[in-house]
């Protein structure tokens, strides 16, 4: 399944790897209203080439900002930005790209505080909803007692 929506960015990222020796890998991101989609590189991720020109796998790592937590531990170094995206999981999982221009990591964050503030606003007027539609059930119930 392929997060929908409306894509905000679409470039390159590095990912740590997971594994023993904590690699770098490149990384096809697609930011969207939904979260942010990863797609590896058909090539091995070794060599130059943007995320047009690249071959990229069409299968896709999806990491869903209702699962998200936060976006944190940025640190600027040698002209990239390090930075953490935190999962519900409490799974942390780090990044890296070029310092010039607007960062990953703030697109990522402002995107993810959008989402949950959709999140809390929906919730706020589902509940309203239900309430009044309980306080008219509990109204029409007193009137027909009357």
């Amino acid at each position: 399944m392929s997060l929908p929506g409306k894509v905000m960015r679409d470039g390159l990222l590095e990912k740590r790897s997971s594994g023993l020796l904590q690699l770098w890998k490149k990384k096809r991101c697609v930011l969207t209203e939904e979260g942010l989609r990863l797609h590896n590189c058909k090539g091995g991720g070794v060599g130059g080439g943007d995320a047009q020109s690249s071959a990229w796998s069409s299968k896709a790592k999806e990491l869903r900002f209702e699962r998200m937590v936060t976006v944190d531990c940025v640190e600027y170094k040698r002209g990239l930005v390090y930075f953490t995206v935190v999962m519900a999981t409490g799974k942390e999982i780090d990044f890296r790209c070029p310092q010039d221009g607007t960062a990953w990591n703030a697109e990522i964050a402002l995107a993810l505080v959008r989402f949950k503030n959709l999140q809390a606003v929906l919730f706020f007027f589902f509940n309203l909803q239900h309430k009044q539609g309980l306080l008219e059930v509990v109204q029409r119930s007193l009137i027909n007692k009357i």
